[in-house]
């Protein structure tokens, strides 16, 4: 289905899968986010406590002008795909190399930046904001009343057609677009599962569709820049060394989207971390902090900077 001005084939070339509207400005699992960061359950990342909190509350808080929202699933199954034909003694998050090996970010801010541009060719006076996953929007809960998925018991957005591979991304309006609007929200259709709560090796997803932040080993491996206990049951024999992915993949809703698409190409700086990890420390002890920053600058892994990945190598070691 076209969007507008937006083919299917515009939108399949910036890896956009699907796409939902929706007009509502106020999330349906405000107060179950409310309880979450009450209990603490949130742990170091305090970006989810602090002023920007409330924030959350109404996407007119963040954009006044909101009258309706465009929300789109931009896919990386493909490469999951290819990760998984590796034979690496480390494993890194699919995202981190989607995307063309680039921030999602930036690489998502640029794709919904010529989606605004292509709509404004056919709406007069347009004004858009956009959202990925740094703005203080529950971005789940905005795909789930557009129609586009439920959240599973490890909290994570499930599409019945897409699976869970995908990074939202949103474009809010100052216009009301006339589309459909949904009346109802996507069922859950997880039933009796319990795969990713009984894989998760620390124990993170402690209740259904509760996740404890401080337990999750992409808190810990993403998030805490230096040295810091690990969550009891890390490091894993799969050897997580930035993100993590064992409760998607565990995920029977994830089978079909995988076996369908084909593995994408090789992104050339994830052969650093397809050696022996005491090698890479090696690297890295000699590293500065800057010449980590420059080497994987514009990707996830900046993030973490030079001492975290030394901390994530280290306790593999350990």
């Amino acid at each position: 289905m076209s969007l507008l001005n937006l083919s299917e084939d515009f939108l399949k070339q910036i890896q956009i899968v699907e796409w939902g509207y929706t007009e509502a400005s106020s999330p349906l699992t405000w107060n179950h986010f409310q309880e979450w960061t009450d209990k603490g359950l949130h742990g170091d990342l305090n970006y989810l406590s602090d002023h920007r909190k409330d924030l959350r509350r109404d996407l007119k808080e963040v954009f006044p002008e909101f009258k309706s929202a465009l929300v789109f699933l931009f896919e990386y199954t493909s490469e999951k795909k290819r990760l998984e034909q590796k034979n690496s003694p480390l494993k890194i998050a699919s995202y981190v190399t989607g995307f063309e090996g680039m921030d999602y970010h930036h690489w998502i801010r640029e794709k919904l930046d010529k989606v605004s541009d292509k709509l404004s060719e056919e709406l007069d006076e347009l004004k858009t904001f956009y959202s990925i996953d740094a703005q203080p929007v529950l971005e789940r809960d905005l795909a789930y009343r557009a129609g586009l998925g439920w959240f599973g018991k490890n909290s994570m957005l499930i599409s019945k057609k897409h699976g869970s591979y995908f990074i939202i991304g949103t474009l809010l309006l100052n216009q009301k677009l006339g589309l459909p609007t949904k009346t109802t929200v996507e069922p859950d259709h997880c039933g009796t599962c319990t795969a990713c709560i009984d894989s998760c090796p620390t124990n993170a997803i402690i209740d259904n569709k509760i996740v404890d932040a401080s337990k999750c080993i992409s808190t810990y491996t993403i998030e805490m820049f230096k040295e810091a206990d690990a969550p009891k049951g890390y490091p894993t024999s799969s050897n997580e060394v930035f993100g993590c992915d064992i409760c998607q993949e565990v995920c029977p809703w994830n089978n079909k989207p995988i076996k369908r698409v084909e593995a994408s190409e090789e992104v050339d700086w994830i052969q650093f971390f397809e050696r022996n990890p005491k090698l890479i420390l090696d690297e890295l002890e000699l590293m500065s902090n800057r010449q980590y920053r420059k080497k994987f600058k514009g990707t996830p892994l900046e993030r973490t900077g030079r001492l975290g990945m030394m901390k994530n190598l280290n306790k593999l070691k350990s």
